[in-house]
């Protein structure tokens, strides 16, 4: 039987302060997302890795932690939640000091792959032990909108941070954060938090395991080479390989009893258009913000304290609006409050469009200034949408979706915009000697041991070409916030003020082990 049985309907003291304590990692998780943004030129410099290392030493910890979320999600319901979280952050702590100290980028992306792997168990727990900690409705609405607060914390202060430590320190610094908050983790949830294990959760499928990892891994690969490289033989088959994975893993889940992940989930129009708005916001966010971070010190020429302090006023109208979006949201339709938002951010990516080179500096930071907070609507709504479309016993598994959702879209983004910039940057730099023709931070590094002149013109026409890389992206990313914002409207408008789901029957198959389908009618209840 699960310990939370005894928790009392109203949340007392105790369940507070695992909330907290639960808060912790979640700044932690999203902030180690962000936090290398800042330090990227400087393990340029330290590691030379090539441009497309760069690109996964950024990515990598995204990407593993988004495809593994569904698979620790559903095996922390099946296990124990608590359970997995407490092994999720001992191994996130282990791999963040393998991370900071790691000789060579090769070392520093299996690090960083470690560190998602520990992400992918944490995060899904925590929002799955709020939705379980906290059984009176308001609390529970007041406690995952303090988790969406943490998130947007969480990614706002990242590029902070690492300016802080970067001033004093060295690069691997930022890796270490994650260590003490880990350890404060595995000693205090045990003490705070009781275990739960979903009572119906049934056995995991080692082959559906498997079949989600064979489905997005190549189909991200593939997505990478084709942004770096067009539509040659490789990305296309790995695209290909993907997506037929992915076809065979869905065809298996609806012949399942005890699937992995219950893809009828997405029959419901709440679960599947709230996560297509949060993706699309993600991705459009992710890579033009990887870009910013480098244009404040590369092009504009910014120390990391400064480059930090620039975010910061757009960091906390983030985390504020985000505090009063779901007060917002009980008298306007959370559809209009989200394309609002999504609207306000497109202003922001458009006029990103129009920064120039050095002098771009003022125009990039009032763009950033409109765009952040604009996302802050769906960062506080969409994880209480998700979770409320989704039956009790499968928590565990729709808050990994969600942040599946989130993650993979944040990598995405820095692999599809990032990739972009990359190849905007190479396309006008054909003659650049050795790594200037690569990068920026190349440019910069080869014009230290030429002639004034000649280094004067790389550099110049290296800032040039990283902007024009940074407007094409911004280009990419104002399409996709509109969409975004128009997905919302459309798909979502049917939910009240007030509500975090809404009623909607939806007529599913349900197939058995035996392989017999049969109709029937699911109807999905409001929070």
């Amino acid at each position: 039987m699960s310990e939370f049985t005894h928790i009392p309907e109203r949340a007392g003291t105790r369940q507070w302060l695992g909330l907290t304590v639960l808060l912790l990692p979640t700044v932690l998780l999203f902030l180690s997302m962000t936090v290398l943004f800042l330090a990227t030129p400087y393990i340029a410099a330290d590691l030379s890795p090539t441009s497309g290392q760069l690109l996964w030493i950024n990515d990598i910890y995204g990407f593993v932690m988004a495809g593994f979320l569904v698979t620790m999600g559903t095996l922390g319901d099946r296990l124990g939640r608590r359970r997995l979280l407490l092994a999720g952050a001992a191994l996130f702590g282990i791999a963040s000091v393998l991370a900071a100290f790691a000789p060579g980028p090769d070392l520093l992306i299996a690090a960083r792959a470690l560190m998602g792997l520990g992400a992918a168990a944490v995060m899904p727990a925590t929002l799955s032990l709020i939705t379980t900690m906290f059984r009176d409705d308001r609390q529970r609405a007041t406690a995952i909108g303090l988790w969406a607060g943490a998130v947007s914390a969480g990614v706002a202060l990242g590029p902070l941070l690492g300016g802080l430590l970067l001033d004093s320190l060295w690069w691997g610094a930022s890796m270490l954060i994650g260590v003490p908050v880990m350890l404060l983790v595995v000693l205090a949830v045990p003490a705070l938090i009781p275990e739960y294990r979903a009572p119906q959760a049934g056995r995991l499928d080692p082959i559906s395991v498997a079949l989600s990892l064979a489905a997005l891994l190549p189909f991200v690969y593939g997505v990478k080479k084709l942004a770096e490289t067009g539509f040659a033989a490789e990305s296309l088959l790995t695209l290909l390989a993907g997506v037929l994975f992915a076809v065979v893993f869905v065809r298996r889940q609806l012949r399942l009893a005890d699937p992995l992940l219950d893809v009828r989930l997405f029959a419901n129009r709440t679960f599947s258009g709230s996560l297509g708005v949060y993706m699309l916001a993600a991705i459009a966010l992710g890579g033009v913000y990887l870009l910013f971070t480098q244009y404040l010190q590369l092009v504009a020429a910014q120390s990391p304290l400064r480059a930090g302090l620039w975010i910061l006023p757009a960091a906390i109208a983030l985390v504020i609006v985000s505090t009063v979006t779901p007060a917002l949201a009980r008298r306007v339709r959370p559809a209009y409050v989200i394309a609002a938002g999504l609207a306000l951010s497109t202003v922001g990516y458009l006029a990103l469009t129009q920064v120039e080179s050095v002098a771009g500096l003022p125009l990039l930071v009032v763009g950033f200034y409109i765009l952040y907070p604009g996302i802050a609507p769906a960062m506080a709504l969409i994880p209480g949408l998700v979770i409320g479309a989704a039956p009790a016993e499968k928590t565990g598994a729709a808050s990994a979706v969600n942040s599946t959702a989130s993650d993979l879209g944040v990598a995405l983004g820095v692999a599809l915009l990032g990739s972009l910039g990359a190849a905007v940057y190479r396309s006008e730099m054909p003659g650049a000697p050795g790594a200037a023709a690569e990068t920026l931070p190349g440019a910069l590094s080869s014009a230290e041991s030429l002639p004034a002149d000649v280094a004067e013109s790389i550099v110049a026409a290296g800032r040039e070409a990283f902007t024009h890389g940074l407007n094409a992206a911004s280009w990419a990313a104002a399409v996709l916030s509109a969409a975004g914002a128009v997905l919302a409207v459309v798909l979502l408008r049917r939910i009240p003020a007030g509500a975090t789901s809404v009623p909607e029957s939806v007529e599913t198959k349900e197939v058995s082990a035996a392989g017999r389908v049969t109709e029937r009618t699911t109807t999905t209840a409001a929070v």
